[in-house]
């Protein structure tokens, strides 16, 4: 075991499976996941020791299981990777590792059983990925059984998309090519394998969980979306669009909230004294003409102007 292998470097979602055992316990299991998950493409052999290593102390773990079934597979013992899936779904109850479910028993040599198991499933239910995984395992199934044309059937699923490129788009496309070639059919096969290698360019060779989808969007979307100006929630992060710029109503389509809110705060007081004539400056003629004649022509019990007005 390689002692920069740290319990924290194993997935935040295994790791809350491992939440049932003692720390120290859950700590050791999730090293050994950790290293059977990095040995398993160069070294299958020695990822299953690791694996085989965790089970005996969480063999009640799904994600522990899992693994198990995964080295088992990569190593060729279909049986125990059946065995272990088996129970792995029955722990889980989820049905992600289907495909690899069906190919077992592919793998120990039961074509039919692979297909009744694969017909068992709603595939709406499952993730696009999965149904593309469960697609090419049935469609080897077929293979096995002598039924090009129904292989080839198997792999005619909304996601075999020329134009698309996902994260299983190179193995489907591949896939598609190879039952192709089966029937003869060479020169469309070679138009697939050629759409799987550019799909993978297009991906950078990286086909983790994570989907891409490499088109543009069409113009009227994205003027939708400016005009709504309502960020959508499933791009939030990092590379999320910035939201647009709040902008200033010009004045004419202002509220007259808006106006009381800036005669409020001063804003707007310019404005009225431009608009509006002081009412004062009218009556004042009036005003002094009367005030002259009270002076000249004082009533009883009036007073002066001057005197009023101290």
């Amino acid at each position: 075991m390689p002692d920069r292998i740290e319990p924290r470097d194993l997935d935040k979602s295994a790791r809350l499976e491992l939440k049932t055992l003692t720390k120290e316990n859950a700590d050791w299991v999730a090293r050994y996941l950790v290293a059977a998950s990095e040995a398993l493409e160069d070294d299958p052999a020695l990822a299953h020791r690791y694996a085989l290593s965790a089970s005996r102390r969480a063999g009640r773990i799904a994600v522990v299981r899992e693994t198990l079934a995964i080295t088992a597979y990569a190593t060729g013992d279909f049986a125990l990777a059946l065995r272990e899936l088996r129970t792995y779904r029955r722990i889980s109850g989820s049905n992600d590792q289907l495909p690899l479910m069906v190919d077992s028993e592919r793998g120990v040599g039961r074509p039919d059983r692979a297909l009744e198991l694969g017909r068992s499933v709603d595939r709406a239910t499952l993730p696009a990925g999965v149904q593309v995984g469960l697609a090419i395992a049935m469609s080897g199934a077929r293979l096995d059984l002598g039924q090009p044309e129904l292989a080839l059937a198997e792999l005619e699923i909304p996601q075999l998309d020329p134009d698309r490129a996902f994260s299983y788009s190179p193995a489907l496309f591949s896939a598609y090519a190879e039952v192709l070639d089966e029937l003869g059919r060479t020169t469309e096969a070679e138009e697939w394998r050629a759409r799987s290698a550019r799909a993978e360019a297009a991906l950078g060779g990286d086909a983790d969980d994570v989907i891409e989808v490499f088109e543009l969007e069409e113009d009227g979307a994205d003027e939708a979306r400016v005009e709504s100006q309502v960020p959508d929630a499933s791009t939030d992060g990092p590379d999320a669009p910035d939201a647009p710029e709040p902008t200033l109503a010009p004045v004419s389509d202002r509220t007259e909230a808006d106006v009381d809110d800036a005669s409020a705060d001063g804003t707007g007081a310019a404005e009225a004294d431009d608009d509006h004539e002081d009412p004062g400056a009218v009556l004042e003629p009036e005003v002094a003409a009367i005030l002259a004649e009270t002076a000249d022509d004082p009533r009883p019990g009036s007073q002066p102007a001057d005197e009023s007005a101290e």
